[in-house]
């Protein structure tokens, strides 16, 4: 632990608290606690799945029930029954529920120009240009990764929306079923394993492996979503895969991938891996590489 980065990031938590007002019970002048405010500004117009607001807010099952209870009886939202699937719970704004949500947003807005107008312009685009980069920072630390079922919902979605960038990019567009095939039984343990880059509960990304007993393991279905790019998740992405596959006895990693792909060309080479002759006969590749596993590396 980096005891000296720790402290500064301390006191910028304490500094920010202070100035949005996180250490009262009357989260904005309101009289009920910020996590109560903040689930109302979540659930929004459209509503939420109960399931989902719990995931984007990172609340467990309890606080969540208790944050909702507590709005129920101040007639600020009603929870039911999904009407696709009753054992699904759907939250909604009551009417006074969105005129409450106006007045948050009124009342955020005046905090947010405090912070703002006792600073000459030129530091209030620092301090906006700052907060812009430290709120993407956040973010990216806040993504949890994990090998999930690639039969459900999520899944499935990540793999065509790989399927649809690589179609957009590629110079010729992109048919799956001409490609070396990864369906879902071939990524499920023992033959293999799909991992899923998750930010707030939502899928942002994905990668895959699929083993060949002895024989080099292949990585496939490299994707990260377009609006998390430039956090870093690639690379940590791709290094969550390298530790499953070394868990998981591999001793060498192989992909290929197309030329149009320059980023994730880029992003294997300085991961370590190497160029190698062709050892497949994907038809949309120009690039084979190679990379030896090292525990802890």
């Amino acid at each position: 632990m980096d005891a000296a980065a720790v402290r500064k990031v301390r006191s910028f938590n304490r500094t920010t608290a202070e100035r949005i007002g996180a250490l009262s019970d009357g989260f904005l002048g309101r009289g009920r606690p910020m996590g109560e405010s903040r689930t109302l500004w979540e659930v929004g117009q459209d509503g939420a799945e109960v399931r989902e607001l719990r995931a984007r807010l990172g609340l467990d099952s309890g606080y969540a029930s208790r944050v909702l209870q507590s709005l129920e009886r101040q007639g600020l939202v009603k929870v039911r029954p999904s009407g696709a699937d009753a054992r699904v719970r759907q939250v909604e704004l009551t009417p006074a529920g969105v005129a409450e949500c106006a007045e948050l947003d009124r009342r955020a807005d005046r905090v947010a120009w405090s912070f703002l107008e006792p600073l000459p312009v030129d530091k209030r685009a620092n301090l906006v240009n700052a907060m812009v980069e430290v709120d993407r920072l956040l973010q990216a630390s806040t993504v949890v990764f994990g090998v999930e079922d690639p039969t459900t919902a999520d899944a499935q979605w990540c793999i065509q929306q790989y399927f649809d960038e690589l179609n957009q990019r590629f110079e010729t567009g992109f048919d799956p079923t001409r490609g070396i095939q990864a369906e879902a039984h071939e990524l499920m343990a023992p033959a293999g394993a799909l991992m899923i880059a998750r930010l707030r509960g939502r899928p942002v990304g994905c990668g895959a492996l699929k083993f060949h007993g002895r024989a080099p393991a292949e990585l496939k279905r490299m994707w990260v979503s377009r609006d998390a790019r430039g956090l870093g998740l690639g690379r940590r992405l791709l290094a969550e895969l390298e530790r499953h596959a070394i868990a998981s006895g591999v001793k060498v990693v192989r992909l290929e991938t197309n030329r149009t792909l320059k980023e994730a060309i880029a992003l294997y080479r300085s991961s370590g891996y190497r160029e190698v002759q062709r050892f497949n006969d994907e038809p949309y590749a120009h690039h084979w590489f190679e990379k030896r596993l090292r525990k802890g590396s």
